[in-house]
């Protein structure tokens, strides 16, 4: 059972990626640490100076949409952002959160109702977020799904099958 807990950092419609990790640094820049550090730096100087593991990133409708780079998922990662929460995603984004291990849920009520800083509790098993406004739901994942967000993505999930160290 995995529960996330954190505080929302709420943004607008229309996150793409290069806000997200600017693609200046998609060559460049490949270190974990390093890529952490760009985290957001367009659209929020101050998250990476903020940020903790288990907070959540909140956005609107169409969060990670642009282009398909890895990168903008895996500076979250990097930073310790425990799930990422919209009203839709692009594609590409959302199966390359799953990918690298962050959930990405989608709810827009949920999205409605959160504000930046909110203290938020994500039970990926039952399929809930607790804030301070009361509990919302999201669909299950498949337990294969579940799986690759467990073993923190899906090179590890994929690993721990073929049993590979």
């Amino acid at each position: 059972m995995k529960i996330i807990r954190g505080k929302v950092f709420k943004y607008g419609d229309d996150i793409n990626t290069d806000v997200i990790f600017p693609g200046k640094y998609t060559y460049t820049v490949t270190e974990p640490d390093e890529m952490a550090k760009h985290a957001m730096e367009d659209l929020d100087p101050e998250f990476v100076k903020m940020v903790e593991n288990g907070d959540v990133v909140v956005g609107g409708k169409n969060f990670g949409c642009g282009s398909s780079r890895e990168q903008a998922v895996k500076c979250l990662k990097f930073t310790g952002v425990g799930a990422v929460v919209a009203k839709s995603f692009s594609r590409i984004y959302f199966r390359n959160l799953i990918n690298n291990g962050i959930p990405a849920i989608v709810n827009a009520e949920l999205v409605d109702s959160l504000k930046a800083g909110d203290k938020v509790e994500v039970d990926l098993e039952k399929g809930t977020v607790t804030t301070p406004k009361g509990e919302y739901t999201f669909p299950a994942y498949a337990p294969e799904i579940q799986e690759i967000i467990n073993a923190g993505g899906l090179i590890p999930y994929t690993q721990k099958k073929l049993g590979i160290k």
